[in-house]
């Protein structure tokens, strides 16, 4: 089986999931992780470009890789570039809702065109070495026949899971999910069924497994910037300020080895910006994190942050 029961999946986030990124969640206990979302066209076009957003570290156990596209003849030769590479599993992308993507067809408008999204992933099935599956947004919000229509067309192509987000293209990232119609996709078909949306905590964790009824989780936002959440839901501890400074610090390391110090500290800003939300530090610290231009000046600001919230105001979110 692809994913055992209550495997906890790290999203495919674009711009954020690349080698440090995944080591540093695989360092709170995520063994099943994604790259970036990858485009089939800049695969057709630019495959040397696209070859950076490929890259797996001896040390990864299981990679997936997840394609967007809307023209199936780009996906089934991009199905057929990855062959040449070592992943897990391939992933077709029916469910991101970003404008860019959207007016190309691709993503969550290729879900919403279930006739078409069943070809897609049969197109890329028919060529690639690799279990494929597909992740999708609910087509509505209440009533789960189409969605569950989509869930057995693309199982009759050839999918071996599903990943299903349980909000519509129109939500976003926010609002409700309708763990209804998840429930009813989970009962409709044989092959594993992963719920997505709004897991951010040990509690909606809980929430989305009972009334979703899929022990299987993906976890996307809620991660960003605490990758801890893989420990919590797992039943680990909190990490401790010493702790999340030292990952903090590992994962722009890893970063610099990647893009060289001037490029990854400018990717850097928004890193830091995940990892100090939700956590009771000052406003000054974003405004100072914004400014980061060397790895001494994050170690800087990690170091004056970690005196902060260890004496004057405590932070939010450690185990002291």
């Amino acid at each position: 089986m692809l994913y055992p029961p209550e495997s906890l999946i790290l999203a495919p986030l674009s711009g954020f999931t690349d080698l440090a990124y995944r080591r540093a969640a695989r360092a709170c206990g995520c063994r099943y992780a994604f790259t970036e979302m990858v485009d089939a066209a800049s695969i057709v076009y630019s495959p040397e470009r696209a070859k950076n957003f490929l890259l797996r570290g001896d040390d990864e156990d299981f990679l997936g890789v997840q394609l967007v596209g809307a023209d199936l003849q780009w996906l089934k030769q991009s199905a057929i570039f990855l062959n040449d590479f070592h992943f897990d599993v391939l992933d077709l992308n029916l469910g991101c809702p970003v404008p860019k993507v959207v007016k190309k067809g691709a993503g969550a408008a290729l879900g919403r065109n279930i006739e078409l999204a069943a070809r897609a992933l049969g197109a890329i099935s028919s060529v690639s070495r690799f279990p494929v599956t597909a992740k999708f947004r609910i087509l509505d919000a209440v009533d789960p026949a189409p969605s569950v229509e989509l869930a057995r067309r693309l199982v009759a192509e050839g999918a071996t899971a599903l990943t299903v987000h349980g909000r519509t293209r129109g939500a976003f990232y926010t609002g409700a999910v309708s763990f209804d119609v998840i429930r009813a996709i989970a009962g409709s078909v044989k092959v594993p069924v992963i719920a997505n949306g709004g897991v951010s905590s040990c509690d909606t964790a809980r929430e989305m497994r009972e009334k979703s009824t899929c022990s299987r989780l993906m976890l996307a936002q809620g991660a960003m910037g605490n990758p801890w959440l893989f420990r919590l839901i797992s039943g680990g501890e909190a990490p401790t300020l010493k702790e999340w400074k030292q990952l903090v610090i590992s994962h722009l390391t890893g970063m610099i080895a990647l893009y060289g110090e001037t490029d990854a500290m400018k990717m850097a800003r928004k890193i830091l910006h995940d990892y100090l939300r939700g956590r009771g530090f000052p406003a000054s610290a974003r405004a100072l994190a914004s400014q980061v231009e060397t790895m001494r000046d994050a170690e800087k600001l990690l170091a004056q942050l970690e005196i902060t919230a260890s004496t004057a105001a405590p932070a939010r979110g450690f185990r002291f």
